[in-house]
């Protein structure tokens, strides 16, 4: 026990293989085994083969709605946000990376802000802007002011696809601007000493460097938009648009079991397929390499009269992705009718109010206990999650940088990657599947805390072991080896040495999952029950009841949890967002 790297290797593969490999293959398996209360449909005993679940949800009469259109409606999404993300995120990363233009540095962090918070934000801001009579409840502001925005601009494929596209644009302007700083500018002045066009150097030269960058940037889009539900959720449902996430949460809802394992299962293939062509192109992206020298130059493009122009776009799609969508959904807490700007109308009724007229919330969402029952579960799953998170992605890093048996290492590096390639709608109905019931030892733990720290430890890994992994990569083994000499122990080794040197690795492996945990709704969403509710289910729940102000203050506070929390992040692990993406 002196040394027992490969002993703590071997835990901790046994750990993740039943928190990871276990609930995937336990909803594969639902997809293809009798489930209880289907018997006499598939005419096969409880747990036993069949190919009912497969037949009914590509082949049977209900299959279209069930599978092939939400299919559709998923991938027209995705293309379609794609396209917007691209031609905008294109734009502006050449803006702030190879132009003049006024104020680039300040928006090459604003123009990412979009990232930092929770996509479905923007989605309840479009519902509150242009919900018409589709739908009960409170008027939308544009309905308020006399317009009547018709249903293919309140809900369904048109603002999902929007919202999506601007959600995402900061994975075009952070991947695609990043390759555009490293492009040697030489190569432009040589090719335009030789007489081409500014069209022919971009289609013939910049393009094609820059295409490993911009693919990957694109396939990382097609795999976020494949495990989107909340967008889909609040836009899609008041007009039947279903997509894959939200018609595999219809089915385990309604307890189809079978059914939503052949859904997530298909989700997990399309994710890892999309994930799996962007580590190819990652490594295919040493073909496209210029060798610089100290006299490569990075020279900016000068804009001219056009300075002011292409300033006026970066700011006005800034107004659009934050700052009209967050303005939207702090007004709508503190206004009695919507879109009336009258003194008269405004109110903090809806913050600190008491004995309001609605039925179920009669005060103020800060007076609500369930708010504050929602933040400390929020607090304390999501922290006890990010802090064993850290941990073991501490050990998983000591494990495969020290132990000498390299399948072990190269296993543990694979297993905690996995959930990265799993949408997060998929995992959770594989949690699901795995401990509703007891399995041997293991009680049901469907409603509890545990089945939700459980997941998203599981979920985070992928960004908690690779900042373990990087961090042990950096430290060499002399500093342990000279206390090992002097007598010491592993456990004192690992507390007075390890890390405390990797203390700054240890707040990342920390922060991250901290982070994507606060804002994050499709594990919860499936797992979590009113007892168990956070901040995102129970804000959703809101939404759901109509209650539209109360909904959109407890968005806020989670949008400014996520923002804050990623500053502070950048601030304690000393890195910018803006200059390298993420977790």
């Amino acid at each position: 026990m002196r040394e027992p790297t490969t002993v703590i290797g071997l835990l901790m593969a046994a750990l993740f293989t039943y928190l990871i490999v276990v609930p995937i293959i336990s909803i594969l398996l639902d997809a293809v085994q009798t489930q209880f209360g289907d018997s006499r449909r598939t005419d096969t005993a409880v747990g036993e083969w069949t190919s009912y679940y497969l037949h009914r949800t590509f082949f049977s009469p209900v299959a279209r709605d069930m599978f092939w259109e939400p299919l559709r409606n998923t991938l027209s999404v995705a293309f379609g946000a794609i396209i917007v993300s691209v031609i905008v995120g294109g734009i502006l990363a050449w803006l702030i990376s190879r132009t003049d233009m006024f104020a680039r540095r300040w928006f090459a962090t604003a123009l990412i802000v979009p990232y930092m918070l929770p996509a479905w934000t923007f989605a309840l801001a479009w519902t509150t802007l242009f919900k018409n009579r589709t739908v009960g409840g409170q008027q939308g502001w544009v309905e308020a002011m006399g317009f009547s925005p018709p249903d293919w601009l309140a809900y369904g494929q048109v603002p999902i696809t929007v919202i999506l596209a601007l959600h995402y644009t900061p994975f075009i302007i952070l991947l695609f601007g990043s390759a555009l700083r490293r492009f040697d500018s030489q190569l432009e002045d040589s090719a335009r000493m030789l007489g081409a066009s500014r069209g022919r150097i971009a289609w013939s030269i910049v393009l094609p460097l820059m295409k490993p960058a911009l693919i990957s940037a694109i396939v990382l889009i097609f795999a976020k938009c494949l495990g989107e539900f909340g967008v889909a959720y609040v836009l899609g449902l008041p007009v039947k648009f279903d997509v894959l996430a939200t018609s595999l949460y219809r089915n385990l809802g309604s307890r189809q079991t079978g059914v939503a394992g052949v859904l997530a299962a298909s989700i997990m293939i399309l994710g890892i397929m999309t994930l799996l062509i962007d580590a190819y192109l990652i490594r295919e992206a040493r073909r496209f390499v210029t060798v610089g020298s100290k006299g490569s130059m990075n020279r900016l493009s000068r804009l001219r009269g056009l300075r002011l122009p292409a300033t006026g776009f970066a700011a006005f799609i800034f107004l659009i992705s934050v700052g009209l969508p967050v303005l939207t959904l702090f007004l709508s807490t503190v206004m009695h009718v919507p879109a009336r700007f009258t003194w008269d109308n405004f109110t903090l009724d809806y913050w600190l109010g008491t004995n309001l007229d609605t039925v179920a919330l009669q005060q103020g969402i800060l007076l609500t206990p369930e708010l504050w029952s929602a933040a400390w579960n929020t607090l304390w799953i999501v922290g006890s999650a990010s802090v064993v998170s850290g941990l073991l992605g501490l050990l998983v890093g000591y494990a495969v940088v020290r132990t000498p048996l390299r399948p072990l290492g190269s296993f543990l590096r694979q297993v905690t990657f996995f959930p990265y390639l799993v949408p997060g709608i998929a995992f959770a109905a594989a949690y699901l599947s795995l401990f509703a019931v007891q399995r041997g030892p293991i009680p049901a733990l469907y409603g509890t805390m545990a089945i939700l720290i459980l997941a998203l430890i599981a979920d985070q890994m992928p960004y908690a072991s690779r900042a373990g992994i990087s961090a042990m990569m950096q430290l060499g083994k002399e500093p342990e080896e000279a206390a090992q000499v002097a007598g010491s122990g592993w456990f004192h080794r690992m507390t007075r040495i390890v890390v405390p040197i990797q203390k700054g690795s240890l707040v990342t492996g920390v922060l991250l999952p901290f982070i994507s945990g606060i804002k994050g709704l499709s594990l919860f969403v499936v797992l979590a029950v009113p007892s168990t509710d956070v901040l995102t289910t129970y804000s959703l729940r809101l939404v759901d009841y109509n209650y539209t102000q109360a909904a959109n203050a407890v968005v806020l506070i989670v949008a400014g949890l996520a923002y804050f929390g990623t500053l502070a992040a950048q601030k304690l692990t000393k890195t910018n967002l803006a200059e390298g993406l993420g977790g």
